[in-house]
C-alpha cells in the first residue's frame, strides 16, 4: 500500500525567499505578495491629529520655559555670572578684613573642588550687571585665582538671583550669611548698624540693631550695641578693630562714655606710633585707658550723649520693584537696590530741568 505525504502550506520566511519562488513556479501557485503578508499598506494619520500633537508639544514647551523663567525669578535657579557683572561694593559690607589664612584656605578649596555653594546677587535694572548680596570672601578669592591662573572657570562664580523687598532685606541676607558661615566680630556687628543708619536704610541705629541682629540672645545684642560707640568714636583711627576682644572692646567702650577725651588721645597716640599689627594696636589702646585722664579745663561734669534733634517717623510716598520712596519732614528718601549712581544721574537732570524750568 503506497505512503501518503502530507503537504504543509509555505510560512512567510519561505514564501518570500527564493525557494519559495521556485516552488511556486514548479507547482503554479503564486507566492503571497508581500504588502498582503503584513495586512495591506500602512494608512497615514489624519490631518487633525498632526494639528493637535503640534499644538501640544507647544504648550508644553511654553509651560517649561514659564516655569525655567519662573524659576530664575525666584532664585531657585543657579546662573553662571561673569565675575566682572558683579559690583561687590552694592552693599557697605559687614566684613571688615579677611584673614589671610582663612581666605588661603578658601582659593585651595576652590582650586581643588571648585565653587560648592552659589552666592547671592540682585539684579540692577538698566544694567547688565548684578548687585552682591552675600558671598564677597568666595568672589575676592575666585578673583584672586583667575587673575593666577588665567583658567576661564574662576572667571564665573555661580549665583542665585534674589528680589529683596528693600534694603533691610539686602542688608538681612548679608548679615545671615556671614553669621552662618564666618563668625564677625562684635565690631564688624556694630559698624553695619552704625553705616546701614547712616545711609538711610534704617530710621535710627536701634532699628538697624533691632531689625538686624533680632534673633539673636538680647545680651548678646546688648553687647554689640556698647561696640557702637566704639565705631562712631575710633572707625577712622583703628587699623586693626576686627581684633578686639568682647571683655577689651567692653571695656573700652564703657571708658570712652566715660572720659569725653579718651577717644582724641588714642588717636593722637596711634599717630604718633602707627601699629603694624593687632597686637601693638592692642598696646597703645590698653596703654591708653590705664592712664591718668587728662584734666578739663572746666569742672568735671558726668560725661552725656550730645542732644539730637528726634527724627521723624518716614512716611512712604510709592514703592517699585526694587525701589521705596519715603519722605522724613521735609527730607525725601529713595531706599533699595535699585537706588543705584545711574538712577541718581536721572534724578538730577530731572530735578534740574524741573528747577531751572
Amino acid at each position: 500500500m503506497a505512503k501518503r505525504k502530507r503537504l504543509t502550506p509555505l510560512g512567510p520566511a519561505i514564501a518570500g525567499s527564493d525557494v519559495g519562488g521556485e516552488i511556486g513556479a514548479e507547482t503554479g501557485v503564486a507566492a503571497p505578495e508581500t504588502k498582503s503578508m503584513f495586512g495591506g499598506p500602512a494608512r497615514r494619520a489624519a490631518p487633525i491629529a498632526d494639528v493637535a500633537a503640534g499644538a501640544a508639544a507647544s504648550a508644553a514647551l511654553e509651560e517649561l520655559s514659564e516655569r525655567w523663567e519662573s524659576a530664575r525669578r525666584e532664585g531657585k535657579l543657579v546662573l553662571e555670572v561673569p565675575l566682572e557683572q558683579i559690583e561687590m561694593n552694592h552693599l557697605v559690607r559687614d566684613r571688615v578684613a579677611e584673614d589671610p589664612e582663612e581666605a588661603e584656605a578658601l582659593r585651595e578649596s576652590l582650586r581643588a573642588r571648585g565653587q560648592q555653594t552659589p552666592i547671592e546677587v540682585v539684579a540692577l535694572p538698566g544694567r547688565a550687571a548684578y548687585g552682591l548680596l552675600s558671598g564677597w570672601r568666595r568672589c575676592r578669592a575666585l578673583a584672586a585665582l583667575h587673575e593666577e591662573t588665567g583658567e576661564a572657570r574662576f572667571g564665573t562664580v555661580l549665583a542665585l538671583l534674589r528680589r529683596p523687598e528693600d534694603g533691610h532685606a539686602a542688608y538681612l541676607a548679608m548679615i545671615e550669611e556671614n553669621e552662618i558661615r564666618a563668625n564677625l566680630s562684635h565690631y564688624e556687628r556694630a559698624r553695619i548698624v552704625v553705616k546701614s543708619a547712616e545711609r538711610g536704610v534704617f530710621a535710627s541705629e536701634k532699628d538697624a540693631l533691632a531689625t538686624l541682629f533680632g534673633a539673636v540672645p538680647r545680651a548678646r545684642r546688648s553687647k554689640i550695641g556698647s561696640f557702637i560707640g566704639i565705631v562712631k568714636s575710633l572707625d577712622r583711627v583703628l587699623r586693626f578693630p576686627e581684633a578686639l576682644s568682647e571683655r577689651a572692646g567692653l571695656e573700652l567702650a564703657q571708658q570712652l562714655r566715660e572720659r569725653p577725651r579718651l577717644a582724641q588721645e588714642i588717636a593722637q597716640a596711634l599717630r604718633a606710633a602707627p601699629a603694624a599689627d593687632a597686637a601693638a594696636e592692642r598696646a597703645v589702646l590698653t596703654a591708653c585707658m590705664s592712664a591718668a585722664p587728662a584734666p578739663l579745663d572746666e569742672a568735671r561734669t558726668p560725661y552725656t550723649e550730645p542732644k539730637t534733634e528726634p527724627k521723624s517717623a518716614p512716611e512712604t510716598l510709592a514703592r517699585w520693584p526694587g525701589l521705596t520712596l519715603r519722605r522724613r519732614g521735609s527730607r525725601l528718601e529713595l531706599d533699595g537696590p535699585a537706588a543705584d549712581t545711574e538712577l541718581g544721574a536721572d534724578l538730577a537732570a530731572w530735578l534740574a530741568a524741573r528747577l531751572e524750568g
